[in-house]
């Protein structure tokens, strides 16, 4: 898959380059531009096109949720990712209106910029197919993988390092690998390591695929999405 595209809209020259280097971190995630106004964000949008936009909303010539609109009304389909200070509900709701996919209030951690980015990238891939969903969960899954995954959220019985050494494994092997391989792979059983790959199946974090080459049923292959 291809780096998705993204655009910092952000009117202070050193935290545009802040989150520029931020996305820069993040797998899967290339920078193609900076925008300090609104009119250099519209102009750079129909130049070059991107998958996502980081919006700082206090921008000097137009407030961001305007440029949403804008955008909307020309027909861009670009995700918006809101980044910002502006902390009332109201401005919340008229983001989440305008089809805006994440709101992410300043400060913030590295970690939780990182966590938004690939929740994003979740969310992108599991809505990109062209086929409709088969059922109910499928959307589920969509919409769950942008909320993102927190050791609080773990179903009982799962625990978040060994989530993380499932989650290497399969970084290791971008191919993907079966149960039993990851099982392997951790000094785990199959058994265990099928649990926490289905948990990562159901949140949209892996995908499972048929593995065909032997007698009998197909095993199943995770890989990271």
């Amino acid at each position: 898959m291809t780096d998705i595209r993204v655009l910092v809209v952000e009117d202070e020259p050193l935290i545009a380059d802040a989150h520029a280097a931020y996305t820069a971190r993040v797998e899967g995630f290339r920078v193609i531009g900076v925008a300090h106004t609104a009119q250099q964000a519209l102009a750079s949008l129909r130049t070059t096109p991107a998958d996502l936009v980081l919006l700082d909303l206090n921008l000097p010539d137009m407030f961001g949720l305007d440029l949403c609109r804008s955008l909307r009304a020309a027909g861009t389909a670009t995700d918006v990712l809101v980044v910002t200070s502006a902390r009332d509900l109201a401005v919340v709701r008229s983001a989440v209106s305008l089809g805006v996919t994440h709101y992410l209030l300043k400060p913030f951690a590295f970690a939780t910029f990182r966590e938004k980015l690939l929740g994003y990238a979740r969310y992108r891939s599991a809505t990109l197919s062209t086929e409709p969903a088969a059922a109910q969960h499928e959307i589920d899954r969509a919409f769950a993988a942008l909320r993102g995954s927190t050791p609080d959220r773990l179903p009982k019985g799962l625990d978040q390092s060994t989530l993380d050494l499932v989650l290497g494994a399969l970084r290791a092997s971008p191919a993907g690998l079966s149960a039993a391989e990851v099982g392997a792979r951790m000094g785990a059983s199959r058994v265990t390591a099928r649990r926490y790959l289905e948990h990562l199946a159901d949140a949209g974090r892996v995908v499972r695929t048929p593995r065909y080459g032997g007698p009998g049923r197909p095993e199943v292959e995770y890989r990271r999405v």
